[in-house]
């Protein structure tokens, strides 16, 4: 006979059970999504997207590229707020600016199989990916991290030689406690584990945006995601040591 103890547990275990299989099927298919490689070539009337996927295919096998910088909107930026920082530091170097607004991990990888990476041999790949995982889609850390590796294998894959400079994803939202930070603090704990790859290094510079007490300043990232001329300064001061330590580059 089942004591009231047992009965409780019973009971307990009973509806935990259904909650714990439905919690991780939904983190598989987070992980499903942030793996696949997709494209956004029908998702603006404008077709901004495909129409710089198809320039950036052409601009990448036109050259020899020393660095690429990989990423969403906040790398695609370099090109309008980070402009003046990136003539300082990048102009006189052979740097590519792949970063495309609004991207998430699996249209990183759609576009790194469809020729932006063929025939591309770069020494260097600074790769910051995953606040719109986070932002769109709510995805859990996870799978971000899952999609977050596997364009790091198929960077592996096309160009062996090329290293990888690994951002940990910026600070999102004002404070420390709020979930979509949370989040992007969650899966930067994962992608630390992912310089056990050969040839990745992490870099986590994401308190030099903030403020002590954790808060993101609008002086910093005037809507709390992107940065203005201000952060790209910080950013670009930030990862020189580490990016001449990859090229090898005298200081």
């Amino acid at each position: 006979m089942f004591s009231p103890r047992v009965f409780q547990l019973a009971i307990i275990c009973f509806f935990a059970a259904p909650a714990t299989a439905h919690a991780e099927n939904v983190v598989q298919a987070a992980i499903k999504n942030a793996t696949t490689p997709a494209h956004r070539m029908k998702s603006d009337e404008k077709n901004w997207w495909q129409k710089r996927h198809e320039s950036k295919v052409t601009e990448a096998k036109n050259t020899e590229w020393d660095i690429i910088f990989l990423g969403d909107s906040i790398t695609h930026s370099w090109e309008t707020a980070g402009k003046k920082t990136w003539n300082k530091y990048y102009r006189k170097r052979k740097v590519l600016n792949l970063g495309f607004s609004g991207d998430r991990t699996e249209h990183v990888l759609w576009r790194l199989d469809n020729g932006e990476f063929e025939e591309v041999q770069p020494k260097v790949v600074v790769l910051m990916i995953g606040t719109n995982n986070t932002g769109h889609r709510k995805d859990p850390p996870k799978a971000i991290a899952a999609g977050v590796e596997k364009i790091i294998e198929r960077i592996n894959t096309k160009s062996p030689t090329t290293k990888i400079l690994l951002l940990a994803i910026f600070p999102r939202s004002e404070k420390a406690g709020d979930p979509p930070r949370k989040n992007n603090d969650r899966t930067n704990a994962l992608l630390k584990k992912l310089t056990k790859n050969d040839g990745v290094t992490y870099l986590d510079i994401n308190e030099r945006f903030l403020l002590p007490d954790g808060t993101l300043s609008k002086e910093i990232m005037p809507d709390l995601l992107h940065p203005k001329q201000k952060g790209y300064a910080i950013w670009a001061e930030a990862i020189e040591p580490s990016l001449q330590t990859l090229l090898a580059e005298d200081g």
